[in-house]
């Protein structure tokens, strides 16, 4: 027999609360979780609705700390960023929204830095495969094509 706890939606809101207040979250990762609760779409949609009222959930929010966070903490460049943005059914207007958090600056310092500290820990000799090496680590983390093969270039003579 399947006994999973079933909740009223009084106790599904205050569990959504508290799940939106440990972090910012998306709409899709709360309709994921209340589905997880057994929530009918009527209860989901009243909940999501409450969470949006009282600024629990907020998508353009999201997206700012989502873009902050991946590009400070895991050095991804816009690409990724976008990339794992739209998966979570972010608009196009607060991805790049989100994306005008990263300073310009800093993104291209990040991408001198990463490519730099990448080169010294890369063995092989031959250049041409260092250079693929490279270029690959960088665009695996969502670098711009462009902005790869310049700074691999100027890297590798």
């Amino acid at each position: 027999m399947n006994h999973t706890k079933s909740y009223t939606l009084a106790e599904a809101t205050k569990k959504m609360e508290n799940y939106c207040a440990y972090q910012e979250r998306c709409h899709k990762e709360v309709v994921e979780k209340l589905r997880e609760m057994r929530m009918i779409p009527e209860a989901i949609d009243q909940i999501l609705g409450h969470l949006i009222q009282e600024n629990y959930l907020n998508e353009e929010r999201f997206a700012k700390a989502f873009a902050r966070g991946k590009f400070n903490i895991k050095k991804w460049g816009s690409n990724r960023i976008v990339r794992e943005l739209k998966f979570r059914d972010i608009s196009a207007f607060n991805i790049k929204s989100a994306l005008s958090e990263i300073p310009e600056e800093a993104y291209l310092e990040t991408l001198d830095e990463l490519a730099r500290k990448r080169l010294d820990q890369i063995k092989e000799t031959n250049n041409l495969k260092r250079k693929k090496k490279l270029a690959d680590y960088l665009l695996y983390r969502g670098w711009e094509s462009h902005l790869v093969y310049e700074k691999v270039n100027q890297l590798i003579k």
